[in-house]
């Protein structure tokens, strides 16, 4: 049994260890800066992205076009995204990941204030997904830079406030382009949200400090292919980008979709009214930022079962033609989807031990596809059979990660019987 001399001996490296970390940490100078920018990137980031979203039904109507084809200026921003977010990655391990990042918020707010001007669908399409490939700039570098830059301990908590600014945008975009769009049309709207993500990126660029921890590396793609192999090579890897892209695979379907709703009998709301049902954000932007003390108490597979449960209840309480019931559903499936996001992508980004740009934007990669497939198929499946139709999307995308979590449990516990057997030899 170590003495009181040993013991103390290992206390004082522990502390010695911690006060050499030069990594930021609640409380270190840069650290509320950090957090500010990285949260006014994501405000822009997802104002932009989804800014057509709330906007869908007066999108169909000045063009003629279905719900499934208009939920094409959103599928094909993510889509685009999700295309692009590996080889920016990559770039951003050359240039670095705050370059990465202004790059693409500037890229992204200039393409932002022309889609207004689009004359007809098949452009405003083609503008959101040149918006959307510079979009793909910004995640994936913010999920590295947050692993380089901020203390292990303290990192799920990063992204989950850097994942609550996403939702913060996605909400402030929706409401003001509907509001917007109810006084002055759909295009005055888009215009707005492109003014809205030019004021964050200013105060991005402002307040984010300088990467002390980033070591610039070659554009090598053998390497890159490599890293991408290895982390495709991963089982738990794997399994945390299938569980990201299942999550937004059932929000992609439901916030897609729920304009055309609520823009029906019985419900008939205007269009201001049916972009401030986005307030339900707030709700994810809790979620999320308390995404790290829900894996604390619970473990991470046991936070992902009350995220998936939490987002199954919502979608089945939406099925009733009460509005109070549909905006409770909506807030259950806010909730879930976005402790549950938090949860699989700072998973990720402990589980790389290398190449983390590469790791966390495969993760991006699978979670925009889902949302691509989500509003796609939800809006197919709204037209086919009602709201019941984009239900069935979700429960079944639901399934999915309860299927996928239940596994990754058998296999820790046949990994931990095996360990004890080994070690019982």
């Amino acid at each position: 049994m170590p003495d009181a001399s040993t013991k103390a001996a290992a206390t004082s490296t522990v502390a010695d260890s911690r006060s050499t970390d030069s990594r930021l940490a609640p409380g270190a100078p840069g650290y509320r800066r950090m957090s500010l920018a990285l949260f006014a990137a994501g405000v822009a980031a997802f104002a932009l992205l989804y800014s057509t979203q709330a906007l869908l039904p007066a999108v169909s109507a000045e063009f003629g076009a279905t719900a499934s084809a208009a939920s094409w200026t959103v599928s094909a921003a993510t889509a685009a995204l999700a295309l692009c977010v590996l080889p920016l990655s990559a770039l951003s391990e050359r240039f670095g990941r705050r370059s990465m990042m202004t790059a693409s918020l500037a890229v992204a707010v200039a393409v932002g204030l022309l889609v207004p001007l689009a004359p007809n669908l098949e452009s405003l399409v083609a503008l959101r997904a040149v918006q959307g490939a510079a979009l793909a700039g910004v995640p994936a570098s913010a999920m590295a830079f947050l692993a380089e830059e901020v203390r292990p301990r303290a990192l799920i908590a990063a992204i989950g406030l850097f994942v609550a600014g996403n939702s913060i945008g996605g909400m402030s975009g929706r409401i003001v382009t509907g509001w917007v769009a109810q006084m002055w049309g759909w295009r005055a709207g888009l215009a707005a949200v492109g003014l809205l993500a030019a004021v964050c990126a200013l105060a991005f660029r402002a307040l984010l400090p300088k990467a002390r921890h980033f070591t610039p590396g070659p554009l090598d793609p053998r390497a890159l292919a490599r890293s991408v192999r290895g982390h495709l090579a991963d089982p738990l890897l794997l399994r945390l980008y299938a569980i990201g892209a299942l999550f937004m695979t059932v929000f992609g379907a439901v916030y897609t979709v729920i304009g055309y709703r609520l823009v029906e009998a019985p419900f008939s709301l205007p269009q201001g009214v049916v972009g401030s049902v986005f307030l339900v954000y707030l709700v994810g932007t809790v979620s999320s930022a308390a995404a790290g003390r829900l894996v604390g108490r619970l473990g991470r597979r046991g936070a992902l079962y009350l995220a998936v449960s939490t987002t199954a209840a919502g979608l089945l309480l939406s099925l009733a033609d009460a509005l109070p019931a549909v905006l409770a559903g909506l807030v259950l499936i806010t909730a879930g989807f976005f402790a549950g996001h938090a949860v699989a992508s700072s998973s990720v980004s402990r589980t790389a031990k290398t190449g983390r740009a590469q790791a966390s934007a495969l993760y991006q990669s699978a979670y925009y596809l889902g949302s691509s497939a989500g509003g796609t198929l939800g809006a197919v499946a709204f037209h086919a059979g009602g709201w019941a139709g984009t239900v069935l999307i979700g429960l079944v995308a639901v399934l999915g990660v309860v299927s996928i979590t239940l596994y990754g449990t058998h296999t820790a516990r046949v990994a931990a019987r095996r360990h004890e057997l080994a070690t019982a030899a």
